[in-house]
């Protein structure tokens, strides 16, 4: 199973994506590419890979790379290796990366499946990115000015989990993962564009 958990920044995607892969220890997690700083606690290799802007820019003009994009001046992406290594060997994984790369990383691999989380509401993002307090205010607004773009290609996803409670919404993650453990791609039928919340 390719799992990709997309949605704005703050919307809580990365705890979603680590509460994954502690429950099912089946699942890896895809190692995205990044040229941005390492927050505190982030290591190389194991978050991101950290990379110069020389570094990046030499791995896409070598077809590196599945999806990039530039996001506040710094780029990130999925090295092509990842997926491909996962699939060869017929692993299950864990993609925490924004809407338009998991939308690139499906029409390269139809298999994945998308879950997008949708914050409550814009006002509780913003709160919940100035609380994390890793972003300056100027740095909170541009995040922000990015959630309608992101709330709209969120709609093709595969299934939408509305982040009200975290509790709740790890646990309809969990069983969106149970449901294809179980029944392999038939359960694609019953839940398929559905939102939960």
């Amino acid at each position: 199973m390719l799992l990709v958990i997309s949605a704005p920044s703050g919307a809580g995607k990365t705890t979603i994506a680590k509460e994954v892969l502690r429950q099912f220890p089946s699942f890896r997690f895809s190692v995205s590419a990044t040229t941005r700083k390492k927050r505190p606690g982030e290591v190389d290799g194991k978050d991101y890979f950290f990379l110069s802007r020389e570094e990046f820019e030499r791995l896409l003009s070598e077809d590196g790379l599945v999806e990039h994009e530039e996001i506040y001046s710094e780029y990130y992406g999925t090295p092509k290796s990842e997926i491909d290594k996962a699939v060869t060997m017929g692993e299950n994984v864990v993609f925490d990366v924004d809407v338009k790369g998991a939308l690139s990383i499906k029409e390269k691999y139809p298999e994945a499946v998308l879950v997008f989380i949708r914050p409550p509401s814009v006002e509780a993002l913003r709160e919940r990115l100035k609380g994390r307090g890793s972003e300056n205010a100027e740095q909170v607004e541009r995040r922000l000015a990015r959630v309608p773009m992101e709330l709209e290609k969120g709609k093709l996803f595969d299934y939408i989990v509305v982040n009200n409670k975290l509790e709740r919404a790890v646990k309809e993650v969990f069983d969106i993962v149970s449901m294809y453990s179980s029944k392999g791609d038939s359960g694609k039928e019953l839940l398929n564009g559905t939102e939960t919340n």
